[in-house]
């Protein structure tokens, strides 16, 4: 079993335990045991594959497989081994384990790319475990002024206190399949503080971030393609949302009277669903989360907390919407005699992939026989900070029914061989252009 079977396959194999932190179901955190064990086995393939792999100071397990020019600037092909709490198995890990079988078909054909590739697998794009998402890409970067190592996870574990614990890797010399291999697993150091920054790339060192992910849509489903060209990340604003009403008892305050937080907000979704829907186009707007206090069921609710997420690949057009739905709020709370605050908590802008890597892409899936389909990505991704530091490009895989974030995510076998073809073709190109730069 290789290629896009074996990847999916991998995937599979790191959906339990020990690579789960949750019984029945797959959660794996940032520096947890499970993420430990699952990089000790991706290290293993990724050394099975022609790769020498190390850690780096931000715990991202990184294999490279040299080129001809070991100095010349690396393509890095990525994505995220962290998950979201009963999460599916294909976000994020896929596109590690194509990168891995990419340059383990380089390395059975005997061939080197130009410029040296490394695989790198990102430790916290989900954000699941502790209050603040992608710090790994953004170390790896070089766009982290600081870390909040005081913060700390659900139990109260700090991220200074995980990374310290976080084990190192023990030598472990692995035969490289290609010939004359640098490969391996090598020790590394303990992980401390005072080290993080230091997993940011020097200037001039990278050529470009690849990212294959599943698309977490519907699209090419709906439109019988197995994969996708990503023309870019969709711009995200997110908002906290306090309403405030009065408090009273559920059996003897009159509704005529009363100031019911709870029915304020839920008027003020369902005209947040309003505006988005009235858009008719790529513009998205979401409650993810509500909480209700003091949550008794005899009493009214006095206090409402919610969040609000705005997407759109547009950053004009999401920055449009959100002003007409903080107006349809207010209205509403002065309607209802309610006080309100909307604090901003979130602002990402949106992050086109390069142009010229997007026809590389479309060139790369003409090639296998399948129409070049162009589309933008709602959901963030760790290629959106990757951006800063190099162009970009990333590859949709069809999943089925658009199901993410959820067990039943699926990929069938066959769209990631499918997949992976694609970015072999685009590195060749990649290579051929390169070589005439």
């Amino acid at each position: 079993m290789v290629g896009g079977e074996r990847a999916v396959a991998r995937c599979d194999a790191l959906g339990v335990a020990p690579y789960s932190d949750m019984a029945g179901g797959l959660y794996r955190g940032y520096l947890t045991p499970a993420y430990g064990a699952a990089q000790s086995a991706l290290g293993e393939w990724m050394a099975e594959a022609g790769m020498a792999v190390r850690l780096d100071p931000a715990a991202n397990l990184i294999g490279r497989y040299e080129g001809d020019d070991p100095a010349s600037p690396a393509l890095l092909i990525g994505s995220h081994l962290d998950s979201v709490r009963d999460g599916g198995r294909y976000d994020g890990p896929l596109g590690i384990m194509l990168g891995v079988e990419a340059v383990a078909a380089l390395s059975d054909a005997g061939r080197r790319m130009p410029f040296p590739i490394e695989v790198i697998a990102f430790g916290d794009e989900e954000g699941s475990r502790f209050p603040a998402a992608m710090l790994t890409s953004r170390a790896v970067a070089g766009t982290l002024d600081a870390v909040p190592f005081e913060m700390a996870d659900r139990e109260g574990v700090t991220l200074e206190a995980a990374l310290s614990a976080h084990p190192p890797f023990v030598l472990s010399e692995v035969e490289g399949r290609a010939a004359n291999a640098a490969s391996g697993i090598r020790a590394s150091t303990a992980l401390s503080t005072n080290g993080y920054l230091g997993a940011a790339r020097a200037p001039g060192t990278t050529l470009a971030y690849l990212e294959a992910h599943i698309e977490q849509g519907p699209v090419l489903e709906a439109e019988g393609l197995a994969i996708g060209t990503v023309t870019g990340i969709a711009a995200q604003l997110r908002y906290q949302v306090v309403v405030k009403g009065v408090a009273g008892h559920a059996g003897t305050a009159t509704m005529t009277l009363r100031r019911d937080a709870l029915a304020g907000a839920a008027e003020m979704m369902l005209a947040i669903e309003a505006v988005a829907r009235e858009d008719l186009s790529d513009l998205v707007a979401t409650v993810g989360r509500i909480e209700a206090l003091p949550g008794a069921p005899n009493v009214i609710p006095g206090e409402v907390r919610f969040t609000i997420d705005v997407r759109s690949g547009d950053a004009a057009r999401r920055d449009r919407a959100a002003g007409i739905i903080q107006q349809k709020i207010a209205a509403i709370a002065e309607t209802r005699g309610l006080d309100i605050a909307i604090e901003r908590i979130h602002d990402l802008p949106a992050s086109p992939c390069d142009p010229a890597l997007m026809d590389l892409m479309d060139e790369a899936v003409a090639a296998t026989g399948w129409k070049p389909r162009r589309l933008v990505s709602g959901a963030g991704h760790d290629a959106m900070v990757m951006a800063a530091l190099c162009p970009t490009a990333m590859l949709f895989v069809r999943c089925r029914g658009g199901i993410s974030h959820n067990p039943a995510e699926h990929v069938e076998p066959a769209d990631a061989e499918i997949a992976l073809q694609v970015m072999l073709g685009f590195i060749e190109r990649l290579g051929a252009r390169f070589g005439n730069a």
